[in-house]
């Protein structure tokens, strides 16, 4: 029962780090294609592919903490 609520906890955690993580780059990048609109389709690949690897690293750490738990 306990390592299932440190599981909990763990879970809870990255996904408020993935949160941050992608609504910062997401900002970021809103503000550098206001500032220069002419390359923002280049910020936009960049940002995508950057979101994808964090979610790439989150669900790796989900798994991990469930085969802990």
């Amino acid at each position: 029962m306990e390592s299932l609520s440190l599981t909990s906890i763990g879970l809870g955690l990255i996904i408020i780090g993935v949160g941050i993580g992608i609504g910062r780059t997401a900002g970021s990048a809103m503000e550098a294609m206001g500032r220069q609109p002419e390359i923002s389709s280049k910020i936009q690949t960049a940002m995508i592919i950057a979101a994808a690897l964090i979610e790439g690293v989150a669900l790796f750490a989900i798994v991990v903490a469930m085969m802990k738990g």
